[in-house]
């Protein structure tokens, strides 16, 4: 029997009943169609806001201004440039690089249904990876954050005014970090071939730069939280390990490059660096999950049986994210959320619906399902699955609210992020102070310039959202919730 795409065993009346009706919450829209291509042109237009550094003369959001314009000077160096991570005004290079590595993957996925938008976010990921190749030109050397955190949070000011200290902070030899080099590898592999046929030039500039980052991160391992802990956490404090960057990055330059040393770089540490750990999470900090959906594309296509146990772990994270099996690792909100407890909730809801996708699409051209114990989900399944996730986000939801900013009639008026919800330098050229900053963190108003496109960090457990900025969790808008959200929408706006 198969409904939905999933098929189930005809001999279990039982489970299959039980499995179905755990799964309507999920697969029923609440109301019928979305634009999907106004939420994907939104969704890449918060990549600038975003910005710092010396904003283009083509800045569509005009209520920002220059910011952080002497960012690396005490260091010597040229940091200005990149992105703010979220509602602050640091600049952390850990999730900036996995930003740039997701927004690099739904261009390649999904960059050919893009249709206008697709310029709009090569353009996005290059501001990444121009910083990227800024953090790194110094050999032996990544720089991985600009901005003391404990200084930052302690005020509430824009970023246009700051005058909090922009300490740098940076790894070595000495004091190694394995994580973020080895995830500003993978973006820095990853972009190259996005810019291939685009920029030749640009593109060989970094695949060299990512091989040369991957060289360091292999060579001095250790985690970046251990070096640098006062600095990066509890902030973007690497509690997984550096082990699945390693590996991650190696995927990404056997991609790029189609260098054999990367390939028996990945099967000779497939065991040692721990692929099959923690297979159901993938984010920032973990990138299991993603490493073996990448790999996998190869042995779905018949390129690559030696890969074979990396699909195994692939299909064992679709199973751990199906809703209703016995071994599910995964929280589904009553209104058919994903929930992990941890955080900022949406970055898991767009990162492991990305995945969901993507994967469809490789079992899709390969003929094949996933086989779950008792049933198999087919590409169909997976598909509806994660279109769920994003018509969730855009309002089909028990509070019928879309939490993506300016993208339908209801959506986060007070979202925690200091440039939106400070007047901006148009309206108040005067400066406003660190602590003066307070008294509009405070304010019930909603913010006074729409960060348009900022996906905050979402529902509870119950699908309940306080509308209120010092619930930073829920109200926080990140880039890596809207990187892999850009591919989603990408391919849902072009197929329905």
């Amino acid at each position: 029997m198969a409904r939905n795409g999933l098929c189930l065993p005809g001999n279990a009346p039982a489970f299959r009943a039980t499995l179905v009706l755990s799964l309507l919450p999920l697969l029923q829209p609440i109301r019928a169609g979305h634009d999907y291509h106004d939420a994907l042109r939104k969704s890449i237009l918060f990549f600038e806001g975003q910005r710092s550094g010396k904003l283009p003369p083509d800045q569509r959001l005009k209520w920002r201004r220059d910011s952080a314009l002497h960012d690396g000077s005490t260091a010597g160096v040229d940091l200005t440039g990149g992105y703010y991570d979220a509602g602050d005004n640091v600049k952390f290079g850990f999730p900036m690089a996995f930003t740039t590595t997701l927004l690099t993957w739904s261009i390649i996925d999904f960059g050919r249904v893009m249709g206008t938008e697709q310029r709009n976010a090569v353009k996005a990921l290059r501001w990444g990876t121009d910083y990227l190749l800024k953090a790194t030109a110094v050999p032996g050397v990544v720089f991985v954050q600009v901005g003391d955190p404990y200084s930052d949070h302690n005020c509430w000011e824009r970023p246009e005014d700051m005058d909090t200290r922009r300490t740098v902070y940076k790894i070595d030899h000495n004091n190694p970090g394995s994580d973020v080099a080895g995830e500003t590898a993978a973006a820095l592999a990853a972009a190259s071939i996005v810019f291939r046929s685009r920029d030749p030039a640009y593109s060989r500039l970094l695949l060299n730069r990512a091989v040369k980052v991957f060289e360091f991160a292999d060579t001095h391992r250790g985690a970046y939280s251990s070096s640098l802990k006062n600095a990066v956490c509890p902030f973007y404090c690497d509690v997984n390990g550096f082990q699945d960057e390693l590996l991650w990055g190696a995927a990404w330059l056997h991609k790029a490059s189609r260098r054999r040393q990367y390939r028996e770089y990945i099967v000779r540490n497939e065991v040692i660096l721990r692929a099959g750990d923690t297979i159901n999470e993938f984010g920032w900090d973990n990138k299991h999950a993603g490493i073996n959906i990448l790999i996998s594309k190869e042995v779905l296509m018949g390129k690559a049986d030696y890969f074979e146990s990396f699909k195994q772990n692939a299909d064992g994270f679709i199973c751990s994210v199906l809703p209703g099996l016995a071994h599910t690792q995964v929280q589904y909100s009553p209104g058919g959320l994903i929930f992990k407890p941890e955080g900022s909730n949406m970055q898991h809801v767009t990162s492991l619906s990305f995945l969901l996708l993507t994967y469809s699409n490789y079992l899709s051209h390969a003929n094949k399902n996933v086989p779950c114990g008792m049933t198999s989900a087919s590409p169909a399944f997976l598909k509806q699955l994660a279109k769920r996730q994003v018509d969730y986000i855009l309002g089909d939801n028990p509070l019928r609210m879309s939490y993506m900013v300016g993208y339908g009639p209801r959506y986060p008026q007070r979202i925690h992020h200091r440039g939106s919800s400070l007047p901006s330098v148009q309206a108040h050229p005067a400066r406003i102070g660190c602590k003066a900053g307070s008294h509009y963190f405070l304010s019930p108003n909603p913010n006074p310039n729409k960060l348009v496109g900022a996906v905050v960090g979402g529902p509870n457990s119950s699908d309940a959202f306080p509308d209120s900025r010092p619930y930073f969790q829920e109200s926080e808008p990140t880039t890596y919730i809207n990187a892999p959200l850009v591919g989603l929408l990408s391919y849902f706006a072009a197929h329905y």
